[in-house]
C-alpha cells in the first residue's frame, strides 16, 4: 500500500518550482541556441537552409519517438527518479554536441539530446500538474515558463557571444556544465514525487495506456490542439534570426538584441499572463493573446529592409504574445487528464509536439529559398500558414474540457 503524500509546505513548493524552472532553462537553451547560430552553421558546415532545418528536425524527431516509448511506462515511477535519469541522458547528449567533428556527427548528437530533452518538457509539465491545484496552476506555469525568457535574455546572448568569441562549440559546453551541476540539485533537493501513484489506478499495461489516451475524445482534441498550435508558432521561429541577418542586415552580435529585448519583456509579463488566466479564464486569455500574435507573425514574415529598432519591435511583440498564449494553453493541456495518467499523456503530447515541430521546421525549410544575393525568399508564405493555424487553435481551445481541478 502506497503511503499518502503530505502536501509540501510553501518553501518546498517554491524550491520545486525553481528546480523545474532551471531544468526548463537548460533544455530550452540547448534547443534555442541552434536558431541564432543558423547562419554560422550554414557557413561553417557549408550546408543549405534545408540542411540547417534538418538539425532542428533531428532533435524533434528523436524526441517524438522517445516520448511515445516513455509514455507506456513513465507513470509507474516516482517522477523525481525519472527526471534525474532523463536529465543525465540530456547532459551526455549536450556534451556530445560540443565535441562533434562534422555535420553528420552533430546531427546524431542532436538526436541523442532530443531523445531526452523531449521527455524533460513532459516531465516538468506533469510535475506542475500533479503538485499545483488548477486554481493557481497557470500562475505556477507562468513562473516556470519564464525559463524561456531567462534563456532568451541571458542564455542566448551569452551563447552567441561565446560562439563569436571562441567557437560554436562553446555554448554547448556551457549548457552541458550547467546541466551537470543541476543533476546534483535534483538528486539532493527535489522531494519524492509519488502523488500520482496514490490512487492505485496507474495503468501498467503499455497497450492499454496508449489505448486510454487515443480512445478519449478530449485527450485526442488536446493532442490536435498541440499540433495546430505548433504549426502556428514554430513554422516561423527557426528562420527569424537568419532572416533578420540576411534580409534586414543584423550582424552576428546584433542578433542578441532580438532575444535580449524579447526575453526581458517576457520575464516580467509571463507571470502576469498566468495570473490573468487564473482570474479570467484560460481559453479567454489564450484567445486574446493569439489574436495579437496574428499581427506579430504578419509583421515579422513580411518585414522589408527597415531600421533595427522597428525590426526589434516586431520580434519583441511576437516573443510576448506567442509566449503569453502558451501559458494558458499548457495549463489547459495538463488539465484534460487525471494525475494517474498525466505522465503518459504528457509524454505522448510531447511526442506529438515534437512531430509537429519537426514538420513545421521541415515545411518551412521546403518553402524558404535563397535569393541570388544570399537573402531568404518566401518567408511571407510561411507566415500566412502560421496565421491560419493560429486561428484554428483558437477555435479548438474553447472545446477542451478540463477534468482535473
Amino acid at each position: 500500500m502506497v503511503k499518502p503524500t503530505i502536501e509540501p509546505p510553501v518553501m518546498k513548493e517554491k524550491l520545486l518550482l525553481f528546480i523545474l524552472a532551471v531544468v526548463q532553462f537548460s533544455h530550452i537553451l540547448d534547443f534555442m541556441i541552434i536558431m541564432p547560430l543558423g547562419s554560422q552553421f550554414m557557413r561553417i558546415f557549408d550546408i543549405s537552409p534545408r540542411q540547417f532545418s534538418l538539425i532542428v528536425s533531428a532533435y524533434a524527431g528523436s524526441a517524438f519517438v522517445m516520448g511515445l516509448f516513455s509514455a507506456m511506462f513513465i507513470d509507474r515511477f516516482d517522477r523525481k527518479q525519472v527526471l534525474f535519469y532523463t536529465y543525465i541522458g540530456f547532459t551526455i547528449g549536450t556534451l556530445a554536441c560540443a565535441i562533434a567533428p562534422s555535420y553528420l556527427v552533430f546531427l546524431a548528437a542532436r538526436s541523442i539530446t532530443g531523445a531526452f530533452g523531449g521527455i524533460l518538457g513532459a516531465l516538468v509539465l506533469s510535475i506542475i500538474g500533479d503538485t499545483i491545484p488548477l486554481k493557481r496552476r497557470a500562475s505556477a506555469m507562468g513562473l516556470v515558463m519564464t525559463a524561456f525568457s531567462v534563456a532568451s535574455v541571458i542564455g542566448v546572448p551569452a551563447g552567441i557571444y561565446l560562439a563569436a568569441k571562441f567557437s560554436w562549440r562553446a555554448p554547448f559546453l556551457a549548457v552541458g556544465a550547467i546541466a551537470f551541476v543541476l543533476t546534483f540539485f535534483i538528486f539532493f533537493f527535489m522531494p519524492p514525487l509519488r502523488k500520482h501513484l496514490e490512487s492505485g489506478l496507474v495503468q501498467r499495461n503499455p497497450f492499454r495506456v496508449m489505448g486510454n489516451i487515443f480512445g478519449d475524445a478530449n485527450q485526442r482534441l488536446a493532442l490536435f490542439f498541440t499540433v495546430i498550435l505548433m504549426l502556428g508558432h514554430f513554422t516561423i521561429i527557426p528562420f527569424i534570426a537568419p532572416y533578420m541577418q540576411l534580409n534586414i542586415g543584423f550582424s552576428d552580435y546584433q542578433v542578441t538584441y532580438i532575444y535580449l529585448i524579447g526575453g526581458l519583456l517576457t520575464v516580467f509579463l509571463l507571470p502576469f499572463f498566468g495570473r490573468l488566466a487564473d482570474r479570467h479564464g484560460h481559453a479567454k486569455v489564450f484567445t486574446i493573446a493569439s489574436l495579437f500574435a496574428l499581427f506579430s507573425i504578419f509583421a515579422i514574415t513580411n518585414l522589408p529592409t527597415v531600421p533595427m529598432a522597428l525590426a526589434l519591435c516586431a520580434t519583441s511583440s511576437f516573443f510576448v504574445v506567442a509566449s503569453g498564449r502558451n501559458v494558458p494553453a499548457m495549463t489547459m493541456v495538463t488539465s484534460v487528464v487525471k494525475p494517474e495518467s498525466r505522465g503518459s499523456f504528457m509524454s505522448v503530447r510531447a511526442s506529438v509536439q515534437e512531430m509537429a515541430l519537426a514538420l513545421s521546421s521541415l515545411f518551412a525549410g521546403l518553402i524558404i529559398t535563397e535569393n541570388g544575393d544570399g537573402s531568404l525568399a518566401n518567408y511571407q508564405y510561411v507566415g500566412y500558414i502560421a496565421i491560419i493555424m493560429s486561428i484554428v487553435a483558437i477555435a479548438v481551445a474553447w472545446r477542451l474540457k478540463l477534468v482535473d481541478s
